[in-house]
């Protein structure tokens, strides 16, 4: 399956950069990509008030550029993350929507893991202060593929992950906005080892640059199911494509077969 990721660097306006982004992703579909994966925060980044303020319903006018993508190309895209409205003012959902070939919401996952963390000399973030915290694991059917949704922070939590591939998952999927202070050291190394330990893909959409003093890492890539890096994105917004074939993930399974050789009966202390 043809895949492109979208690297973004989107700002403080909704509608600009919801354009920006469909229009990179309008240029990977038109290239041949059957699933375009889009990053983190797609529509805002800037004040909480700001991303407040920038919530919209799902499917709603932020997902219907990219469903028109979806239906003209007949491919599938991943709206990386958006302000989804939720019972909360003050709290919207941060959710990647899976828009189907017919333009359809087929799935949504909201983000479990919220990023509230204070890194000495970079990022101090309270992420549950904006966004509410989502509840459930989501696996959606992508071209006879089975997609594992995630965000960001949560790539730190490998049990989600491991959920996701005993359920059946192949790609894992995490679009992110990871931070520059914290991606130099931990972005590829947990991309990689997300990868290794499922003997799964892994796609990982980025925003790259962003508001002063806290700029995002970019180096969007796609990781196969041993851990190589095939495709990797350069400091700029762009595009990288690469071809996932399923196949590769019965292969690495069965040559270090890590999901049948758990036993979680002897996982227990005391």
């Amino acid at each position: 399956m043809p895949v492109a990721l979208i690297q973004t660097d989107a700002g403080a306006d909704p509608e600009a950069n919801v354009a920006r982004a469909a229009e990179l992703a309008e240029a990977a579909a038109a290239d041949g990509a059957r699933l375009v994966a889009l990053p983190e925060y797609l529509q805002y980044r800037g004040s909480d008030a700001g991303f407040r303020a920038s919530a919209r319903p799902i499917p709603g006018p932020f997902t219907a550029p990219f469903a028109e993508i979806a239906k003209r190309h007949a491919c599938w895209i991943l709206a990386g993350s958006l302000a989804e409205a939720s019972g909360d003012p003050e709290r919207p959902y941060n959710t990647s929507t899976l828009i189907g070939p017919n333009g359809s919401v087929v799935a949504r996952y909201r983000k479990i893991h919220l990023f509230d963390v204070a890194i000495d000399n970079g990022p101090v973030d309270l992420e549950s202060g904006r966004v509410l915290a989502g509840t459930e694991p989501v696996i959606a059917d992508v071209a006879g593929a089975r997609l594992g949704m995630t965000i960001c922070y949560d790539l730190r939590f490998p049990e989600l992950y491991r959920t996701l591939a005993l359920a059946g998952a192949e790609i894992l999927a995490v679009p992110s906005n990871f931070t520059e202070r914290t991606g130099r050291d931990h972005w590829e190394v947990l991309l990689r080892a997300r990868a290794i330990e499922n003997g799964a893909w892994v796609i990982a959409p980025s925003q790259i640059g962003g508001p002063p003093g806290h700029p995002a890492y970019g180096h969007a890539m796609i990781v196969d199911p041993w851990g190589i890096v095939v495709a990797h994105a350069p400091d700029r917004e762009s595009v990288v494509h690469a071809l996932i074939d399923t196949s590769r993930v019965t292969e690495a399974r069965r040559q270090i077969p890590v999901l049948a050789n758990r036993r979680p009966e002897a996982y227990r202390l005391g």
